[in-house]
């Protein structure tokens, strides 16, 4: 725990170098009026941290509810930290190709409207702590600490939004056992936090996270669902709430997924996607051969 200090104040320090950076004025800079990869609500965590090595690639399908389409590729990282209890994780959009329509094209009134299209996603980067580990009366409880870069395309076709941001968040878990068979274990999960992104040279968003998951896992797969969201302070269609829900099965190290999201508020898309993860399973070892523990 005494690197997690560390951690966060180093955090700080780049987040107080990117907000000043320059960024174009955006009236509606919000995910009502963006594409899908824009600012979507973060995945939360369940109050542990991937103690593992685990590379993710995926299959991204937006279908906008003004007939708009994306298609994007999709990666992801979770490194442990000198503990199985600190965890970098990086992931992106790596690439997106959209294909706009008119009523896509009145509803964001982009600067430079465009039918179709490729760019370049932004990169987040977040330092997972675990906190607490889970006892008979005590939850896991994490908490995550991250940033949003501008390295994506510009906010000309209203795809990104060309500036950095930052959330910190509170992920809280318990899980309830299910016996050896089949069935493994029941988690519910909460999560709440802070995210904040600019929307111009001298202005920003502030908006609070909320969301709730359960999680049934089994010896074959894992099956997920969670209500998510975040609340701006501007009311300008920066509120998205989301539904999640996914699959992720066991293969070995191999975890195939599929998992669809519902933009119930200020997201206008359905979301699906398909993908492959996998999970280094020598991490722990090393782990206790680095603090002197392996026998």
């Amino acid at each position: 725990m005494r690197h997690a200090a560390a951690y966060i104040t180093f955090l700080i320090l780049l987040l107080s170098a990117a907000l000043p950076a320059s960024a174009q004025e955006e009236v509606r800079m919000s995910p009502l009026y963006f594409g899908p990869n824009a600012l979507p609500v973060p995945d939360m965590l369940d109050g542990r941290v991937s103690k593992r090595f685990y590379v993710e690639l995926d299959y991204d399908w937006h279908a906008g509810f003004y007939g708009d389409m994306t298609h994007t590729l999709f990666a992801k990282a979770n490194i442990p930290l000198f503990s199985p209890r600190v965890n970098l994780s990086v992931w992106m959009p790596v690439v997106e190709y959209f294909r706009t329509t008119p009523g896509w094209n009145a509803h964001a009134a982009p600067r430079e409207p465009v039918t179709d299209g490729y760019q370049a996603g932004n990169v987040y980067v977040s330092v997972d702590f675990h906190l607490f580990r889970e006892t008979r009366f005590i939850p896991d409880v994490s908490i995550r600490a991250a940033i949003i870069t501008a390295s994506g395309d510009g906010d000309e076709h209203s795809r990104n939004y060309d500036a950095p941001g930052y959330f910190f968040d509170l992920s809280a878990g318990k899980s309830i056992g299910l016996g050896g068979g089949f069935f493994q274990s029941f988690r519910l999960a909460a999560n709440t936090g802070f995210l904040c992104w600019q929307t111009g040279r001298h202005t920003q968003n502030d908006a609070y996270m909320y969301g709730v998951m359960a999680r049934l896992s089994t010896s074959l797969m894992d099956v997920s669902c969670a209500w998510q969201g975040y609340s701006g302070w501007m009311d300008n269609g920066d509120r998205p709430m989301v539904i999640k829900a996914g699959i992720t099965f066991k293969a070995k190290q191999f975890r195939p997924l599929i998992a669809y999201e519902y933009g119930i508020r200020d997201y206008p898309f359905h979301h699906l996607r398909v993908g492959l993860g996998f999970e280094f399973g020598k991490a722990e070892a090393l782990f206790r051969i680095r603090s002197g523990k392996h026998k």
